[in-house]
């Protein structure tokens, strides 16, 4: 188990993102059975979930989740990431908006408390203070435990911390930004990863794999079909694909799917508590837990490393 300030959470996130989307609810059960019989207990979701599928409002992973927490008699060690600022009709940080959206979370969950809820992205209308106000309330009446940012700029989580300590309100313990073979640089070039490392605030990136892409599954040259095709094609490219090749001639030495190799490389990085995957089958779900326990060697990491410096 890895730590987030009192959380102790397993190296691999869960993502939710699928749910109720690309994994219907029945299969996201059996997902959740699978992860939990794993040892996995960190799961992560958004009110926002799944808003873009036509006919669909937000909410409905989290009331996947909901129902697979009360059918295994509640949380247990379960530990739930939702997050609040991207939900169509309730879009922001504005305090009113963010206690809206969070009691339709913890309906949804089923929670009276969620362990961690990130401001989903940042929201340049509401003063600083205001909303890190409400947030330090909500942990000071255990509507939540701690809070994180994801998608926030380094100057911006410089400015909330520096804000949070100016007040004196709870600081955030987690960010939360896009980090993979194919994306570094927001987390490498930008100063993100080192300001989360003189802060102690644990990284957990989300698109791990790249929405799919560096799993393989995908044709140097071909065009991308699917759910996911329109987030892959950005990664599509020479480059790309260059990364792709070397990810699988290492998984190919190590006798592990493609999968497993992008996300242990990811796991070593300095600062990455717990990479995050999104699987929408269980037979998906081996490859992804076996990226905890791989162990690849000095000279496979820097290969890799190595061929995705363009991203860097």
């Amino acid at each position: 188990m890895h730590r987030i300030s009192t959380l102790r959470v397993s190296p691999l996130c869960l993502g939710g993102n699928v749910f109720g989307w690309t994994a219907d609810p029945s299969t996201s059960e059996a997902i959740l059975d699978a992860y939990a019989e794993a040892g996995g207990n960190f799961i992560d979701t958004a009110d926002v979930y799944s808003a873009w599928v036509p006919g669909h409002r937000g909410g409905e992973s989290e009331t996947i989740i909901g129902a697979w927490l009360r059918h295994h008699g509640g949380r247990a060690n379960i530990v739930v990431a939702t997050k609040v600022s991207k939900h169509p009709t309730h879009r922001g940080l504005r305090p009113a908006n963010i206690k809206i959206c969070l009691d339709g979370s913890r309906r949804r969950l089923g929670l009276e408390t969620i362990d961690l809820y990130y401001a989903h992205e940042d929201d340049p209308h509401v003063p600083t203070a205001e909303w890190l106000g409400v947030f330090d309330q909500l942990i000071e009446t255990g509507a939540i435990r701690h809070y994180g940012l994801s998608n926030f700029t380094p100057e911006r989580v410089a400015e909330v911390i520096e804000v949070a300590g100016q007040e004196g309100f709870a600081l955030p313990v987690a960010v939360q930004p896009q980090y993979n073979l194919v994306h570094r640089a927001e987390v490498e070039s930008s100063g993100l990863g080192a300001l989360c490392a003189e802060h102690h605030l644990a990284l957990v990136p989300y698109y791990g794999l790249a929405a799919g892409f560096l799993t393989g599954k995908y044709a140097r040259g071909e065009t991308a079909h699917g759910a996911r095709a329109a987030r892959v094609r950005s990664f599509a490219t020479d480059e790309g694909f260059d990364v792709v090749d070397a990810v699988v001639a290492v998984a190919d030495e190590v006798g592990a799917e493609p999968a497993t190799v992008a996300l242990a490389w990811l796991a070593h990085q300095p600062g990455v508590t717990a990479p995050i995957a999104s699987v929408s089958s269980v037979e998906q779900l081996p490859a992804v837990m076996a990226a905890t326990t791989l162990k690849l060697s000095r000279s496979q990491l820097n290969r890799l490393t190595k061929a995705s410096a363009p991203f860097a």
